[in-house]
């Protein structure tokens, strides 16, 4: 079954894009590698902060300007995982649309903005372009990983413009072509590589998108790469290997000081120009001596014998194929045509499929990094292996027939396919939403119509735990094959990736575990019948002579005494810190706090139920309390207003919204033993008010712990870390 993960989504695109020409030279003539723009506006939508952070502000006067109302806007771009397409929310803020999102691992990133799911249009604010996508801007974000993709720290190569006549397209073509550091119009000929781009981009895109420039200037630099010229050529034609052969290779060799011995040309091509790659290699054996092909999806091999093969193999001194992981719509075919070149006896290295790409820009930028240091060196290519942390492909990946399995579909190595009912068989648009962008930040991924359903596999994610939602023509629906449920969220499902890290999320062995029952009890406050979830170790027992220590963990604001234990995964998280000795026996229970009293509600009622109910202790040395957002205000609230009733304290993404009159702070020291505080990054809401939180404790001199910025937003991954690192500290514990 084919996986549907496209590069981008192409759909409903046509009426709203502002198709940009190209203008075309008569000559070799240095380039500057833009196309024409709108004047770069005083306030860019885009900011870059720091440690790959970045924050979309976007006027809505400039959003009405340039495709009218929109009740929605995202920006899409390889946010997601596997560098895959994604959607990032903006949010209405005044007289902006804003968002921010990170962090982003160091790379290129391309993205454009959408209203309304169907209405694309350019940042104008940003002068970066691209040709053959006129929507897309592009930013970079440096670090150590992607060094090869930054600007040469010194005078490097040169592009240029190569424009020559193409009898097979009856028109002046143009391509791109990089020249190395010190290149010489004379002398002694260089040898050439040849690289083409993929389906539905152009001649401009390796430099515009796919950081060729950058990654030959660095590789050249640092002496990996032989001395060669790079040629960029567009192969939308119909016959790109007549194209190739008798166009552009020609004006090559009159315009620069190219070889023109077979030994010293290299071809290599992404996705569709890797099919023609192969198809110049089948066709023309012995015309290159070196030979990549970056996600293609296309070998035929139909006209190819056991001697075709060996003549293939006697003239070519390289041949590497390059694939992503099951995400890279090739990824099948890579392994269909390994089986074929295998029955006949053609000669490949394997790259391995790349685990942390798909069908896209970051794993052809490092097919390109591997393969251009391999050629013009004679017969010696480099290592024949697998680059690290690459894997074989053993069996092609292949997804369950449609409605034979309840979604979504989780792979061991963290591949998650969704799937809809029926129902939606009509609907025009569908995405699924959920926590898996930068820290458990919220990303859409597109799905696409598979049958009368629709479908989207994404991955690989890393293990935790996951919520999510289908939004269907924009109206946010429950995925109705998947049990679990969210009380406070009624459209939301969850699932779980198994290991190590989401070790402590996980079930533990039925019968291992603690006892998880509700408890009822009537509230004066609310004036109605409550209900609390209360957690007990294993073997709890209430006959024991010491009373059990009692830990009271609360909600946030819109959630309700249910969410810790259908989001956030508390019962597993006390299970396993019990079970590996990280905590002593406890009680927990977790209450409504949806009260306007909430000390009243809690002392008055919650308390005196779970005593009545269960052998705690009344001694506030044995007495904790949390609470995340609004019930770590709640809780920061009761501590300076009430201290003394527990002893322990910690506020996730807490803060206060004001100070409780006649604050005994001597008491509050003398009879709290611990008060940490916990924050979720720059991408949390919160962020400043945990902040301002702890300048004005400081400025009481109330004493406390900060454990320092928890990487993600407003959410349940941050949470669920907070409070694996709170519940250990506890009576006793560090």
């Amino acid at each position: 079954m084919e996986i549907h993960a496209l590069e981008h989504r192409p759909r409903r695109m046509s009426r709203w894009r502002r198709f940009a020409g190209l203008a075309t030279g008569v000559a070799v003539a240095a380039s500057v590698l833009v196309v024409s723009q709108p004047a770069v506006a005083a306030d860019p939508w885009l900011t870059q902060l720091d440690d790959g952070y970045v924050r979309f502000a976007v006027p809505n006067a400039d959003v009405e300007s340039a495709i009218g109302p929109v009740s929605n806007l995202v920006v899409e771009g390889n946010f997601g995982a596997s560098a895959n397409w994604a959607q990032f929310g903006l949010s209405r803020s005044g007289s902006n649309w804003a968002g921010t999102l990170g962090p982003l691992e160091p790379g290129l990133y391309y993205y454009q903005v959408t209203g309304d799911d169907s209405k694309p249009f350019k940042d104008p604010t940003n002068a970066t372009s691209v040709a053959s996508e006129p929507e897309w801007s592009t930013f970079f974000v440096p670090g150590e990983s992607a060094s090869l993709l930054a600007d040469a720290p010194q005078a490097a190569g040169s592009i240029d413009t190569l424009t020559y006549d193409s009898a097979v397209a009856g028109e002046e073509r143009s391509a791109l072509v990089w020249t190395p550091p010190g290149y010489r119009e004379r002398g002694k000929p260089y040898p050439v590589l040849y690289l083409q781009h993929g389906g539905g981009q152009s001649y401009r895109d390796w430099v515009e998108v796919g950081r060729a420039e950058q990654i030959l200037d660095n590789l050249s630099l640092s002496g990996k790469l032989a001395d060669m010229v790079v040629v960029m050529g567009n192969g939308n034609v119909p016959d790109f290997a007549s194209e190739l052969v008798d166009n552009l290779m020609p004006a090559v060799d009159d315009a620069y000081n190219v070889s023109k011995a077979k030994k010293d040309r290299a071809l290599a091509g992404l996705s569709m120009g890797g099919g023609q790659t192969f198809e110049v290699l089948a066709q023309h054996p012995g015309m290159f001596a070196y030979i990549g092909t970056f996600g293609a999806g296309r070998f035929d091999v139909s006209d190819l014998s056991a001697k075709d093969a060996k003549k293939i193999n006697k003239q070519t001194e390289l041949y590497r194929l390059y694939v992503g992981n099951p995400t890279d719509v090739a990824y099948n075919d890579v392994f269909k045509a390994m089986q074929q070149f295998d029955a006949l006896g053609l000669d490949y290295q394997f790259d391995g499929a790349n685990p942390d790409a798909g069908h896209n820009w970051n794993a052809w930028q490092e097919n390109l990094i591997d393969f251009a240091p391999r050629i013009f060196n004679g017969k010696k290519t480099g290592d024949a292996g697998f680059s690290e942390g690459h894997t074989d492909i053993e069996e092609p990946f292949v997804l369950p027939a449609a409605g034979t399995t309840p979604t979504p579909w989780v792979t061991d190595d963290g591949f998650v396919t969704f799937e809809t009912t029926t129902e939606f068989a009509d609907a025009e648009y569908v995405s699924v939403w959920a926590n898996w962008g930068p820290g458990g930040s919220w990303l859409r991924v597109e799905m696409n119509k598979v049958g009368d359903r629709w479908r989207a596999t994404v991955g690989p994610l890393d293990p935790w735990s996951y919520y999510y939602r289908f939004i269907v023509d924009g109206v946010s629906v429950k995925d109705a094959s998947n049990p679990t449920k969210v009380t406070t969220e009624p459209t939301w499902s969850t699932f779980f990736v198994e290991g190590e890290e989401s070790r402590l999320l996980a079930d533990v062995a039925e019968g291992q575990g603690g006892e998880l029952n509700v408890l009822t009890y009537s509230s004066t406050v609310a004036q109605q019948e409550r209900s609390a979830w209360v957690w007990t170790p294993p073997g709890y027992d209430a006959d024991r002579a010491e009373a059990y220590p009692l830990f009271v963990l609360n909600h946030g604001g819109g959630q309700t005494w249910t969410d810790w234990v259908e989001v956030g995964r508390a019962r597993q998280i006390l299970d396993n810190l019990t079970l590996d000795g990280s905590i002593d026996p406890m009680v927990v229970v977790m209450p409504n706090g949806n009260v306007n009293n909430y000390p009243a509600e809690l002392l008055d009622n919650v308390l005196p139920a779970v005593e009545g109910a269960y052998h705690v202790s009344d001694d506030p040395d044995q007495r904790a309390i949390a609470g995340l957002s609004l019930g770590g205000q709640r809780t920061m609230s009761l501590l300076l207003s009430n201290p003394g009733e527990f002893s322990q304290v910690g506020a996730f993404a807490g803060f206060l919204f004001g100070l409780p009159p006649n604050i005994d702070v001597a008491k509050v020291n003398a009879e709290t033993e611990l008060v940490r505080l916990y924050t979720g990054d720059i991408t949390d809401f919160t962020y400043p008010n945990v902040l301002a939180m702890m300048e004005t404790l400081d400025g009481l001199g109330v004493n406390y712990e900060f454990n320092g910025v928890t990487v993600g937003p407003h959410g349940w991954d941050v949470w669920q870390k907070n409070l694996i690192d709170f519940a250990p500290r506890l009576f006793d514990g560090e």
